[in-house]
């Protein structure tokens, strides 16, 4: 019935979902499916049995010496399999086995057997006062040490037998207190087990609901289909659009920059040439005046005469350098630039890329109708899976699980205090026998404390107090209930023995170990027709390998029983998870995306031939040689600066006077010159300079440059006219491809919620170690082995106590008669008044309490 539900449920979810084969690289998105609901178990199935498990490992070990080999599971198999026997080899292998049991049991048997006959053997010899039972003592040098070497000894083997009785009592209540503990531990796997039917609906509700978050996820991306598959689009197509677009824009701005160029070399040209035509007439000026202060009579002098000349030779340098009068105009090609920017290029451009950027829109509108269709599918599927989990008797199915349970644990509980009852009388039983080992127990130290205490060291062996003689009383009572009593225990002690140890190393080390799962799972073992036993039960198909350790295993990790009872064999989930038909239409509806951008115009014709006549503007015939060999020229053959501070150096080496005063005039003059004139130019060559540079790096090549412009842009209109029905339909596949991987997502979280979250089995596993390991092996069999263990080494310590018993009460009871001595330094015994054997007779003398004399003899 529960495999059926398990079954049922997972059809459910399986008829909602689907397994697309074909998976996209990169993957989309991650969606966020949350966690399967699953509530916490609350069966801990592991036993702490606390401070007695010292003793359970103390028996384990015991019993590991008793039974070192092996479990035998080829004897197991055929035992099963009903062979053992078959070969004369089965029995040899199972007394080897069995060995440490089979002499321990026979041990057991003999103490059983001949104790009781010894003990009525010892009775009748007694009787016939043989075996200590005639109430004499021969007098020793040794008694004390005798008497005080059998109380000690006595006293061990009392304390050895105390630990053995208080073991088994321990085990005895230990074992009670387990079985009154277990309803507890039953009703919580109980309440798991409900918890697993309850939640296993929940569980597969919340599945089916997170289909939501994939339909959610779809139709955000189909709204948002002009940002996703637009911008795709648009951004493959941009690959080459951008460039070109990019290099038009990029000669505009060339145009511009050109237009600024020619204006100033215009300028600057007429601006130099102005400018060296009044320097030249002021440096002509200047150099008249020098001349003729040069020549004035002050320059006779011998001390002025050599600078005078050296002034005089350095004039012709005061002239203009560079000749700027020559240069070409450009005024022809300013206008032809001047016509061209009449276009604004730039603009043009920029309604390209306004064009160009307006692609996701134009897939929106373009799709409308289509993603219309595809909202409507995806609703489709929804509505689907609300008709078909409307249609599954899925509660009837766990009511009747329900109710199932319910009346288990209902005939568990009423079952529940006749296990007490019984477990009542095993108790008492074994309190019982516990208690005959206390009663021996009780005489034994009642005999050591009244005979130590009572014992008078200088008193008689007839003279004896009465507290000494109830003492050796006390331990004969102690041996006659251990002969009474040691068979009854030790019989006790072998069955409890053959049974626990058995169980221990047959059912509970091989299950913890799992080798009792191998066992289990030996192909034929269970039905000789069947290879897997399980599978067979649960499948009809014993081919199947589907073993109980590995279902055991999968429901210890808490797997989903899914995959745990390999249900795969029942039904593929991946042909159950199946809704490609829905995914097919969306992918068909999704193919069928038609997207036109034809109406995107890059760059029009007036645009391409503006730059055409551009190029055709003629600065590329203009003389930039000659520009720039007036332009590298200084504006003077010597600098004006320099000039002036050295005349008014060589001012300073004349004589004080007017000569002196006239050349710093002319130096001062010389550099006015140069600040008012000099600089002016040179600030315009520089901008000439700059001009000219950069309208030659525009020239050159320029009808290249701009046809390479004008392919560009009509490569990437040929693109999107042409060819881009090939980009859309490659953006358009990545685009269904992500849309696809959202259900795809869906599938594989389906898959390993159902594999390893949905009806997790913990509770099975549970059950199972509930009842084998902590029941059978921890509760129970442990606590038996304990018990006859502490049993067992009572009742053979009984035996030592016997005989030390039986020796240390002839030395605390009172005796009929004693030895009798002639003197205290000679004794040599009377063997005439008194008898042949030297004894005082009571009935020769009549008296109760004899005393030693000492009777002279006359030789």
């Amino acid at each position: 019935m529960a495999v059926e539900l398990c079954l049922l449920l997972l059809l459910f979810c399986g008829s909602t979902i689907s397994e697309v084969q074909r998976i996209y690289k990169p993957p989309p998105g991650t969606l966020d499916f949350g966690f399967v609901p699953a509530k916490t178990y609350d069966t801990g199935a592991y036993h702490e049995p606390g401070p007695i498990g010292i003793l359970f490992k103390i028996v384990h070990a015991f019993l590991y010496l008793v039974q070192p080999n092996s479990f035998p599971q080829d004897l197991i198999r055929k035992l099963a399999q009903q062979k053992f026997g078959n070969t004369q080899g089965d029995y040899q292998k199972a007394i080897y086995y069995e060995i440490g049991f089979i002499v321990s049991a026979t041990l057991g048997l003999l103490f059983i057997l001949l104790l009781p006959l010894v003990g009525l053997c010892f009775c009748m010899c007694r009787c016939c006062d043989n075996c200590g039972g005639e109430m004499h003592q021969r007098q020793k040098k040794n008694a004390d040490c005798q008497r005080s070497c059998f109380a000690t000894f006595l006293f061990v083997a009392s304390l050895i037998i105390s630990v053995g009785v208080l073991c088994a009592y321990g085990a005895n209540q230990h074992l009670t207190n387990q079985v009154r503990g277990a309803k507890k531990l039953v009703n919580s796997n109980f309440k798991d087990l409900k918890i697993f039917l309850n939640d296993t609906p929940a569980q597969i509700d919340y599945l089916v609901s997170q289909y939501n978050t994939t339909k959610d996820k779809a139709l955000s991306d189909l709204n948002n289909v002009g940002p996703l598959l637009g911008s795709r689009v648009q951004e493959q197509l941009g690959k080459e659009v951008r460039p070109a677009l990019d290099a038009a824009l990029t000669m505009a701005g060339a145009i511009r920059e050109t237009k600024e160029a020619l204006e100033n070399v215009s300028v600057s040209v007429e601006v130099l040439q102005e400018g060296t035509e009044r320097l030249h007439a002021n440096l002509t000026d200047v150099k008249m005046h020098l001349s003729n202060t040069l020549n004035d009579s002050a320059c006779s002098a011998a001390q002025a005469a050599s600078t005078c000349n050296i002034i005089r030779n350095s004039l012709n340098q005061l002239n203009i350098n560079a000749n700027f009068s020559g240069l070409p105009g450009v005024s022809s090609q300013l206008a032809k630039v001047n016509d061209v920017l009449k276009t604004d290029l730039s603009s043009l451009v920029q309604k390209g890329y306004a064009a160009f950027n307006d692609t996701p829109d134009l897939v929106v509108n373009q799709t409308k109708n289509i993603l219309s269709d595809i909202k409507n599918v995806l609703e489709s599927i929804g509505s689907n899976i609300t008709t078909f989990t409307k249609t599954l008797p899925v509660q009837k199915i766990l009511a009747d699980l329900t109710i199932y349970l319910t009346q288990s644990e209902a005939y568990v509980q009423d079952y529940f205090p006749i296990v007490e009852q019984y477990d009542f009388y095993r108790w008492l039983g074994c309190l019982i026998l516990c208690c005959m080992v206390v009663l021996i127990l009780v005489f034994y130290y009642l005999g050591l404390l009244c005979g130590t205490c009572g014992y008078d060291k200088h008193a008689s062996p007839t003279t004896r107090g009465c507290i000494s003689n109830t003492g050796g009383n006390f331990l004969m009572a102690g041996v006659g209930f251990s002969f009474l009593f040691s068979w009854v225990l030790m019989i006790v002690v072998v069955l409890t023995f053959i049974t626990g140890g058995n169980v221990e190393k047959l059912v509970c080390e091989p299950f913890e170990d799992r080798t009792l799962f191998k066992v289990l799972d030996t192909p034929y073992l269970l039905n000789q027709h069947w290879k897997n036993y399980l599978s067979g039960i649960l499948f009809k198909n014993p081919n199947i390998n589907l073993t109980f350790e590995k279902v055991y295993s999968d429901c210890k990790e808490n797997k989903g029983i899914y995959t745990s009872l390999h249900l795969e064999h029942l039904f593929n989930i991946n042909e159950f998870l199946n809704i490609s038909m829905y995914t097919e239409d969306v992918a068909l509806k999704i193919e069928h995306i038609q997207i036109n951008l034809s109406k995107i115009i890059l760059l029009d014709e007036i645009g391409k031939e503006n730059l055409l006549n551009f190029s055709s503007s003629g600065i590329e015939g203009i003389n930039f040689a000659a520009y720039l060999t007036e332009i590298n020229k200084s504006v003077t053959k010597v600098d004006l600066l320099s000039f002036a501070n050295d005349l008014e150096a060589r001012a300073d080496q004349l004589p004080k006077g007017a000569l002196e005063n006239a050349l710093k005039g002319h130096a001062n003059n010389i550099r006015m010159i140069h600040n008012q004139q000099v600089v002016p130019l040179e600030q315009a060559m520089s901008t000439l300079n700059h001009s000219i540079r950069l309208l030659k790096r525009t020239s050159s090549e320029l009808m290249v440059k701009v046809k390479n412009v004008i392919s560009a842009v009509n490569a990437a209109q040929l693109l999107i006219n042409n060819n881009a029905s090939l980009v859309i339909v490659q953006e358009t596949k990545k685009y269904m491809d992500t849309i696809v991987g959202y259900f795809e997502q869906y599938i594989e979280w389906v898959k390993e919620s159902i594999a390893m979250e949905v009806a997790a089995c913990k509770p099975i596993a549970n059950v199972i170690d509930t009842a084998v390991d902590i029941f059978l092996c921890s509760y129970i069999t442990d606590s038996v082995n304990t018990f006859w263990f502490g049993l067992g080494g009572s009742s053979i310590f009984l035996i030592p106590a016997i005989i030390f018993a039986v020796k240390l009460s002839k030395y605390y009871r009172r005796m009929d008669t004693e030895d009798v001595y002639d003197d205290v330094e000679s004794i040599p015994m009377k063997t005439t008044e008194n008898g042949n054997n030297g004894y005082h007779k009571e009935h020769l003398y009549g008296i109760h309490n004899p005393v030693f004399t000492s009777s002279v003899e006359q030789w």
